[in-house]
């Protein structure tokens, strides 16, 4: 099958370190789809314990590390999330891809601007040390929870719902759009997976992949979508085996060029320290990544 070309996916608040994270089946979204650019737009951990990462969440990391080889002539960029705060110069050198604020990007005649969303929610910006607090509350709660884990779900709902206020969030974003020029925007922090047009400027949002709705978007020729992850469609192929994106010289007519993008407020470098930690993870095995710089 001859799966479409998108511009850009977006993929955010993964929430690697939780045990509701899914981050097996974003791997194979990552796997299966066709993309010139990959934006990780924010919470892609859910605090800076690395501990708590499982073997598919490090091996969600080592197929970024993959992506993110100039070989496959793929732009990754990272977007960060309020959770991700303080993993920017870890990020660079465990999977090789830059860290930003906001990032933005032409497309179609269109100004793009990607930013996570925290910035719009108030009452998250005010309260860094609380918000912490509730998230290790909520992966202990994980932990001793009942089968399907009601009392977590209910909190990561509240959370969402009441606490992160997507109405507001949508708001501040579409203020934030018009402010600097953008026709759309892009965010993530509610986990809810939405599209709001006003005064011609549309605001989308991505999703979460911690709750039973998994969600992602893309941008192609037909416009802005969003997808809701299926387990059955990725169920009837074995995912680990076949990868769309691979290298493949007969594409690069359809690649578009990478120096349409605006980085924004990006982040510093690394301190190479932070590498011992990819190497223990096992994300320096694959002797075809040698760099992780770009």
């Amino acid at each position: 099958m001859d799966l479409p070309v998108y511009n850009t996916l977006i993929l955010s608040d993964l929430h690697l370190g939780a045990e509701t994270s899914h981050a097996r089946e974003a791997t194979r979204v990552l796997k299966h789809n066709r993309f010139q650019r990959l934006i990780l737009l924010g919470d892609i951990f859910a605090d800076l314990n690395f501990a708590r990462l499982t073997k598919d969440h490090w091996k969600f990391l080592g197929y970024i590390r993959k992506l993110s080889n100039p070989k496959r002539n793929i732009e990754v960029v990272w977007v960060e999330g309020n959770h991700d705060h303080g993993l920017a110069n870890i990020m660079s050198h465990l999977v090789g891809v830059r860290v930003y604020q906001q990032y933005a990007w032409q497309y179609g005649g269109l100004r793009h601007l990607a930013i996570h969303g925290h910035q719009f929610d108030g009452f998250q910006v005010n309260r860094v040390r609380l918000s912490r607090w509730g998230t290790s509350l909520y992966l202990r709660l994980q932990k001793m929870d009942l089968k399907g884990k009601p009392i977590a779900r209910l909190i990561d709902r509240l959370n969402t719902r009441w606490l992160r206020m997507s109405p507001k969030v949508a708001a501040g974003a579409l203020s934030h759009a018009a402010q600097h020029g953008a026709d759309r925007i892009f965010c993530g922090h509610t986990h809810q997976a939405t599209h709001v047009e006003q005064n011609e400027i549309h605001y989308y949002n991505s999703g979460g992949w911690v709750d039973s709705r998994l969600t992602y978007l893309t941008i192609g020729e037909p416009g802005v979508e969003i997808h809701v992850y299926d387990k059955n469609l990725y169920n009837q192929h074995d995912y680990d085996e076949r990868e769309i994106n691979e290298p493949d010289h007969d594409r690069q007519e359809h690649r578009e060029r990478t120096d349409d993008r605006d980085s924004g407020e990006e982040r510093g470098e690394a301190d190479p320290a932070f590498a011992d930690l990819a190497d223990e993870s096992g994300l320096f095995e694959d002797v075809e990544y040698e760099s992780l710089s770009r």
